[in-house]
């Protein structure tokens, strides 16, 4: 959808692509990741890969969710390592790829970047309830659970409203969205 929506501004020099990021290839004035790289594991070896792409005068922006600490994603992590779900997941859990911010900033730093700005901002979104936290994690940190559990999606659903329910009983319920955005300037 983001890139239906850039299109319109393409132009000589500007245009919006869509790829495999172990397959991008060449040298961009901006490489830019909104909500993608926290799929991508190991950034630890993901943002040099990503910096090799910023042309000399280049720019790299990213932002990713780093909610990875909320009880949302905790209890997600909790449930999939019970059974019957264990089972079901082959013992499968999502670890989350996103690594402090000072590992960011290091990293950048070592990579030559200049001009760095390394931030975490919290996106304030007041839901319903426990429930409406539970919806919005199910388009995005529960994908991945929902594509190994088969038949026992809706179980895992009911154990995780139940216990969104006992942590969040109020309403409404303030839900702290953190992103940690950076950007830095490679030299010419």
């Amino acid at each position: 959808q983001m890139l239906a929506k850039a299109q319109p501004h393409a132009r000589a020099g500007l245009r919006f692509e869509q790829a495999d990021l172990a397959a991008v290839e060449g040298a961009w004035d901006l490489v830019f990741s909104h909500a993608a790289i926290q799929w991508v594991d190991d950034h630890a070896a993901l943002i040099p890969r990503l910096w090799q792409l910023v042309a000399p005068g280049g720019q790299m922006a990213i932002q990713q969710p780093a909610n990875h600490d909320h009880l949302s994603h905790v209890f997600a992590r909790e449930l999939a390592a019970e059974e019957p779900f264990r089972t079901a997941l082959n013992g499968w859990v999502r670890i989350p790829p996103v690594m402090p911010m000072d590992r960011y900033a290091q990293m950048l730093f070592d990579l030559g970047a200049e001009d760095m700005t390394v931030l975490e901002k919290i996106y304030p979104h007041v839901l319903e309830n426990a429930d409406a936290i539970a919806e919005w994690t199910s388009g995005t940190l529960l994908v991945p659970y929902f594509e190994r559990l088969g038949d026992l999606r809706d179980n895992f659903m009911v154990a995780y409203r139940a216990r969104l329910r006992e942590a969040f009983p109020g309403s409404p319920v303030f839900y702290p969205f953190r992103r940690m955005l950076f950007t830095a300037h490679r030299p010419h």
